[in-house]
């Protein structure tokens, strides 16, 4: 199931760390495209046209019969003098030959004589001239040039052409930007949330039977803390809830001692007889219901468990308790171990009182004839088994629960096997039952 749950729930580090790369991505293109429209602001308006004119006119420059200089007459070079009516241009080789066309501006009429000595330039002419010039090199078949131009100050998108110009520079700073921002969000984000995995690993490890355990508030991000402190308000109404139902167990338990304890004394004044016996029957298995009440509630408060113990030792005294009960109960008696002593760590009673509950349950199943085995193995395994004719598969794995009895009509309130398994838990051990129709093992390893 917890499975299925982190398939279906998606990954809150994934999802910030995907989400702010984006955004971080985003953002750099929105500056990078920013600052494309400002620099069209400050720089020459030609910029949009200017690789159009530049390619145009040096493709249509070359030498003539003479070797100067000599500008034809190109198709693309009538295209553009057609889209562009206010166009003018000069050409100029590096030795100071020139050709021109179109209506040069007065405030740049002298500088076809002079272009030669620029490289690249845009010139701003006087206050009564508004229009900018630009210069460009290219290289032609008659060698290298200058071409001087304007009048397409309002075509085109300055900043998608700059944009295209510089390419290099944004795409270079993109492919180093991008690891980075992969490498370093995740990085990130993933030690934001440190401090969340571990409060959700120290919530795992949260015991019910150790009460006044509490999440941690310290390193939480503010954004995640409410949902701690409300966990912990809920872990403590839990607790006072769980104090409650023990309370009342344990009370009523106590308070059903003395009237049972009533009736068996006025059982006892009867004359004997059948009435008598079944009377002393019942009474027998209410006390015992009572005790078992105890018991469920010692063993689920039972938190000292670091008291030396002998395995051995619990179990011979719990086959010795119950030896009389069984053989009078038509059965024979076994008792085998391994070793000589096996000393654990835990809660000698909680543990006597679970082989104890083992060898009862034996007896009361075990089909009152056969043989009740108990044995103790070196690697801390317990052993009861009888020859019974015992338990459904289907009800193998029930029997450990509280209350539950394979039949309604069993005597008994259906804590016994749950007691052993409450216990062994407790040590951080394990139960395990093999039924068939000539009989029940159940195990213990601590």
């Amino acid at each position: 199931m917890m499975g299925q749950a982190a398939r279906r729930n998606p990954s809150l580090w994934w999802r910030l760390s995907w989400q702010l790369s984006l955004v971080i991505i985003a953002v750099v293109a929105s500056v990078i495209i920013g600052l494309c429209i400002w620099a069209t602001t400050i720089m020459s308006p030609n910029t949009a046209m200017e690789g159009t004119v530049v390619s145009v006119v040096s493709g249509a420059v070359g030498r003539g019969s003479d070797g100067a200089m000599q500008l034809s007459e190109t198709d693309d070079l009538a295209t553009l003098k057609a889209q562009n009516g206010a166009l003018w241009f000069v050409v100029a080789t590096t030795s100071g030959a020139f050709a021109s066309y179109g209506s040069i501006p007065p405030a740049y009429a002298a500088l076809p004589q002079v272009i030669h000595l620029f490289d690249e330039a845009d010139i701003r002419g006087a206050a009564t001239t508004l229009e900018i010039a630009t210069i460009e090199n290219a290289r032609t078949p008659a060698g290298e040039v200058r071409i001087l131009f304007g009048g397409v100050a309002d075509k085109g998108w300055g900043a998608l052409a700059l944009l295209a110009k510089a390419y290099p520079i944004y795409l270079s700073l993109i492919a180093s930007a991008l690891p980075a921002i992969f490498l370093a969000v995740p990085h990130i984000v993933g030690r934001a949330l440190a401090t969340v995995s571990e409060v959700a690993d120290e919530a795992s490890r949260i015991d019910p039977r150790r009460h006044g355990t509490r999440l941690p508030l310290a390193g939480i991000p503010n954004e995640v803390a409410p949902v701690l402190v409300a966990f912990n308000g809920a872990l403590e109404r839990l607790e006072d809830e769980a104090r409650k139902r023990r309370r009342f167990l344990v009370d009523a338990a106590h308070e059903l001692r003395t009237p049972i304890a009533i009736m068996q004394t006025r059982i006892d004044g009867m004359a004997e007889g059948r009435e008598r016996t079944r009377l002393m029957d019942d009474v027998a298995r209410l006390a015992e219901t009572a005790e078992q009440l105890l018991d469920f509630e010692r063993n689920d408060q039972a938190l000292v468990l670091d008291e030396p113990m002998d395995l051995v030792d619990i179990a011979r005294s719990a086959v010795a308790d119950l030896a009389p009960l069984a053989i009078a109960g038509g059965y024979q008696v076994s008792f085998h171990s391994d070793v000589e002593t096996l000393a654990r760590k835990g809660n000698p009673p909680a543990v006597l009182r679970a082989v104890t509950n083992l060898v009862r349950n034996a007896i009361d199943h075990g089909g009152n004839a056969g043989l009740i085995a108990v044995s103790v193995s070196s690697d801390g395994r317990v052993e009861v088994s009888d020859e019974g004719p015992g338990i459904p598969a289907e009800h193998q794995e029930l029997v450990f629960e509280p209350f539950y009895r394979v039949s309604p009509k069993e005597t008994g309130a259906g804590l016994g096997l749950s007691l052993v398994k409450q216990v062994v838990s407790n040590h951080g051990g394990r139960v395990s039952l093999t039924s068939s129709a000539i009989g029940t093992k159940v195990a213990v390893h601590l």
